[in-house]
């Protein structure tokens, strides 16, 4: 397959809704395809298809030690999630450079579409549900640091033009 450009921050679609894929199909099989060559060249631990310019609600996330575990995932949604938090540091492809420290749900429960086209319901801990969650948000238009205050938000956009700049 092939490794896609992540869209630079701050292109339009980042901050839109994605739609809803109406089924799996070979043409969904093979964006998630690319997806994974994606993701596993950065590296990270999954991708959304809105940061390859792709505006479906598509997924990919792969936590696993070895790598080839991923799980592909049309239209996720979080049904429950739990009340204890989990602190990490993510980062995202379209604003290299920085990261911050968000605290999310350590655990979620997300129902989606498979591979197969089939609904599923998986729980999600730790990391995995932290990349879930990370995918879900860009799938709303949401990037991790808005989780931020506004005052840390600015100064993490601010400090990875900089970095841009120097590049």
């Amino acid at each position: 397959m092939t490794v896609r450009r992540c869209l630079p921050w701050p292109h339009p679609v980042l901050r839109s809704p994605a739609s809803d894929v109406e089924a799996v199909t070979d043409q969904i099989r093979a964006i998630w395809a690319d997806m994974i060559d994606t993701m596993e060249a950065m590296p990270g631990y999954g991708l959304a298809a809105v940061q390859i310019g792709v505006p479906l609600r598509l997924a990919v996330v792969d936590c696993s030690e070895t790598r080839g575990q991923a799980v592909r995932m049309a239209n996720p949604e979080v049904l429950h999630a739990s009340i204890q938090l989990r602190e990490h540091e993510e980062a995202s492809p379209n604003l290299p450079g920085v990261s911050a420290v968000i605290a999310r749900p350590r655990a979620v429960t997300v129902r989606f579409l498979n591979d197969r086209g089939v609904v599923e319901e998986r729980d999600f801990v730790g990391l995995w549900a932290i990349s879930v969650q990370h995918q879900i948000d860009h799938l709303a238009g949401k990037m991790y640091f808005d989780h931020l205050s506004p005052l840390k938000r600015k100064m993490l956009i601010a400090r990875a033009e900089k970095v841009r700049r120097q590049k």
